[in-house]
């Protein structure tokens, strides 16, 4: 068995275990490579169905390419989609773009807060309805109770403190201090009442095992990784005004691969492009102790 094999059969596992143990989980979907790999590995668990809700963050400063892509793949794959927002921070215009918040604040109105609420049910989530190929209000306001994530510890550096299932407080905050061991494989899903639960089957993936995985089960990806001919592409995907492309002529996966490889980013942070991550000193520590993806 390789590597990518290896990796495959535990996060499949992962995916089974917490289906089996947590009842009511959402599965982010951030478009991006890494939970999209994440929804192919659920479709691969459960035998082309994935029987989780899938959730997306709308920020309503996503690149416009992101949303398009999916709809259309929430639409081909049947996928029970839903999607959450911050409408008063959008309507009260508290955000960075409209020069009225820093970018970390932004961050916080937009994603974390948004998260939050939209797992609780307290706020107005969007379900696609596929007989018209649009959201319609969703009335179920249960909430989830355990979110799946496709992050990986190599990522960024607060993520490399996380645990495959990560215990959070009510209101989704983070205790660095108070992780569960998981040692020689040996998951802990025994948690206690009222605990959110955050699950990371990818969580010791690397980059370059997304891409290999990605050109090996030919998983249909964003066309914002590939340069277009302007010779620059996207690394790590978020809002367009937060968000820089990298230099590079890769035009297919295959390329990326051999960038990779070659050592041309390894110097390089892999979500240097990311502008909210300087701001937070170089990295997401302290949106992410407040439930931040």
């Amino acid at each position: 068995m390789d590597r990518l094999d290896q990796l495959e059969a535990q996060a499949i596992y992962i995916l089974r275990e917490a289906y089996a143990n947590f009842d009511n989980l959402a599965m982010l979907w951030s478009i991006g490579k890494d939970s999209t790999v994440l929804l192919w590995l659920a479709r691969k668990a459960f035998f082309g169905h994935v029987p989780i809700t899938l959730a997306h963050i709308d920020t309503h400063y996503k690149i416009p390419e992101m949303i398009e892509y999916r709809d259309n793949l929430a639409r081909k794959w049947n996928l029970n989609m839903v999607y959450g927002e911050n409408t008063d921070a959008l309507n009260d215009k508290q955000t960075f773009p409209d020069g009225n918040v820093d970018r970390i604040q932004c961050c916080r109105n937009l994603k974390t807060e948004a998260l939050k609420n939209t797992l609780s049910g307290a706020w107005k989530r969007y379900r696609m309805n596929h007989e018209t190929g649009k959201y319609d209000v969703d009335n179920n306001k249960e909430p989830y109770t355990g979110v799946i994530v496709g992050l990986r510890a190599d990522e960024e550096g607060s993520r490399s403190k996380e645990r495959y299932f990560s215990p959070r407080n009510k209101e989704n905050d983070w205790n660095l201090d108070d992780q569960p061991p998981e040692l020689w494989n040996q998951f802990n899903t025994d948690f206690a009442p009222g605990t959110h639960i955050r699950i990371h089957p990818i969580l010791d993936w690397t980059e370059l095992d997304i891409w290999k995985y990605i050109e090996r089960e030919n998983i249909p990806t964003v066309s914002l990784y590939y340069d277009q001919g302007e010779g620059r592409r996207y690394r790590s995907l978020g809002c367009y005004p937060c968000t820089t492309p990298v230099e590079s002529t890769a035009k297919n996966v295959a390329e990326i691969i051999a960038e990779l490889e070659s050592g041309k980013f390894s110097k390089i942070a892999e979500r240097s492009g990311r502008a909210q991550d300087k701001d937070d000193g170089g990295g997401l520590e302290t949106l992410r102790r407040e439930g931040y993806m």
